[in-house]
């Protein structure tokens, strides 16, 4: 694995709801690193992936199962899902997500999600605060 800034130079065997992803990043100006690695499809194999780099959710975002992905937000066009941030993430300078797929990660800048994406989306967060661990 290794970690790329950016999208795919070959696009090749890519889904086009990842595309979809680059394309809009692109388009908000906002900055990305990228990993590409096999599926991830349970926590187990993502924590190799999180060292790295620091079916409703399926109907409703069109994100392939085993993602996890504020991206899929762009394609909820009806703002049926409603998105809750722990407060604890705003303390991290950057956010990990795929990108609507399970076989590449995403890291940016969690000022560019709130400030940039999520408004370019139409989705406001709700910040929550989790207990526990």
């Amino acid at each position: 694995m290794e970690l790329v800034n950016g999208r795919p130079a070959d696009e090749t065997g890519r889904l086009e709801k990842e595309i979809r992803v680059y394309d809009l990043l692109d388009s908000l100006g906002i900055s990305y690193q990228r990993v590409d690695h096999e599926p991830a499809m349970t926590i187990e194999a993502c924590q190799d992936i999180d060292k790295l780099m620091g079916t409703h959710m399926e109907e409703l975002l069109d994100i392939t199962p085993g993602s996890v992905s504020i991206m899929g937000l762009m394609n909820d066009k009806e703002n049926k899902v409603q998105l809750l941030i722990d407060e604890d993430l705003l303390a991290h300078p950057y956010l990990g997500c795929h990108p609507c797929i399970n076989t590449s990660s995403l890291c940016i800048k969690t000022e560019d999600i709130l400030k940039i994406f999520l408004p370019a989306v139409h989705h406001e967060p709700r910040y929550v605060k989790l207990l526990g661990e």
